[in-house]
């Protein structure tokens, strides 16, 4: 039996961490349960003060098929390399040119960039081609 999960990243700012993992990813910020046109008006309705309205953000999916993934507000900033990372799957995988999957991984690392990523490494070996980059709070993704 397998089971379902999410993916939970510890954040200063979940709003904006959460937008540049929908720009990276081409999810979407979780729609607010029904009746309410935000998460900001369901907030307020349940009584939740503003500052904490920004406390997390959950993305998902627009084909219902890939795992959650939860931005969650923490007080302390990271301090370590990430033990688990995402990989972003932007070049078609093995099935594509390999040159065409390195102009694919280039753009969306260039997209990424003006978002506010940080590239770390270069790396091709054995056919293969990826970037090591940063997010806005500094964890560590592979664009491939």
């Amino acid at each position: 039996m397998s089971f379902s999960f999410q993916v939970t990243f510890d954040a200063a700012d979940p709003a904006t961490l959460a937008d540049f993992w929908v720009a990276a990813l081409g999810y979407i910020i979780q729609p607010p349960p029904p009746g309410f046109a935000s998460w900001d008006e369901w907030a307020a309705k349940m009584g939740i003060p503003e500052e904490n309205w920004n406390d997390a953000r959950a993305l998902v999916d627009p084909d219902g098929e890939k795992p959650r993934i939860f931005f969650q507000r923490v007080p302390e900033g990271k301090k370590a390399k990430n033990r688990v990372h995402l990989d972003v799957n932007a070049g078609g995988g093995p099935t594509v040119d390999h040159e065409d999957r390195v102009h694919a991984v280039d753009r969306h690392v260039d997209e990424l960039l003006d978002l506010g990523a940080t590239k770390v490494d270069v790396f091709t070996q054995r056919g293969e081609y990826w970037v090591v980059m940063q997010d806005p709070e500094g964890n560590e993704f592979c664009v491939q």
